[in-house]
């Protein structure tokens, strides 16, 4: 493939919040995106933006964790966008709760999404990558990676991802293909916005007491997110991989 030729670019969850603002920031770096979702028609406000502002995207319709599903949404992409050589897996789902409250139900669901969907979505992916010796694959894990009460399922699935990344990069290295993930801090975005309802404040509250413990003294933002991913999917990004970079305003122990 040719440098000049136009990437197309996957970024799964895309409907809203950092997916949402990743595929707006892809298609501003010049990739078609193709935008998934669990409901397609979520999807509709991401793609009129991408072309609203001269771009190409494609909304789809897609359960991550299904197999079926994956491989009829990646030949779709590939079919009327071109081969996707950029997958940035960013679909996510809350199922919080203690330990001892957790349904085996909510553990199935976070890994489903999470870990399985990553896995479906990169496989179906790398041949494409392979094929045109060229590739770009963001996992984005969480700082609940490193522990975060209430969310043993949640921090379980974004630990495992960054070890899925690692791996990622020493098994595709050779083919040209470059896996990194993304871990942010505290996000402001519909998930949080849950997780401030679950533990009984109002989000602005939520928000306000989260930037006191943060460095900068602000909560992040999903551009803050989608520019580091933009990083990690550019051309220039050759020679960066099985890195997981701490997107969360300070640093973390």
């Amino acid at each position: 493939m040719s440098t000049t030729e136009q990437r197309v670019a996957i970024v799964t969850g895309g409907a809203r919040g950092i997916g949402a603002a990743t595929a707006v920031r892809l298609a501003a770096e010049g990739r078609a995106v193709a935008v998934l979702d669990l409901d397609e028609a979520a999807c509709k406000d991401t793609v009129e933006a991408i072309k609203a502002a001269g771009g190409r995207a494609l909304a789809v319709g897609c359960d991550v964790s299904d197999g079926a599903q994956v491989e009829a949404a990646v030949a779709r992409v590939a079919s009327e966008l071109g081969a996707p050589t950029i997958l940035v897996n960013n679909a996510g789902v809350l199922r919080d709760n203690l330990l001892f409250k957790m349904t085996e139900t909510d553990w199935d669901t976070v890994m489903n999404v999470h870990l399985r969907g990553a896995f479906l979505m990169s496989k179906a992916c790398q041949k494409h990558m392979v094929e045109a010796k060229f590739g770009r694959i963001v996992n984005l894990s969480s700082s609940s990676a490193l522990g975060n009460r209430g969310q043993v399922n949640y921090s379980a699935a974004k630990a495992g991802l960054q070890g899925f990344t690692k791996t990622l990069a020493i098994e595709l290295g050779k083919f040209g293909v470059t896996a990194n993930a993304v871990a942010p801090g505290f996000i402001a975005t519909e998930m949080t916005a849950q997780t401030a309802a679950r533990v009984g404040m109002g989000f602005e509250d939520f928000q306000a007491a989260a930037a006191t413990q943060i460095p900068v003294q602000r909560v992040g933002r999903p551009d803050d997110v989608a520019n580091a991913i933009a990083f990690f999917t550019g051309e220039a990004a050759g020679f960066v991989s099985g890195q997981v970079m701490y997107v969360a305003g300070g640093p973390l122990n």
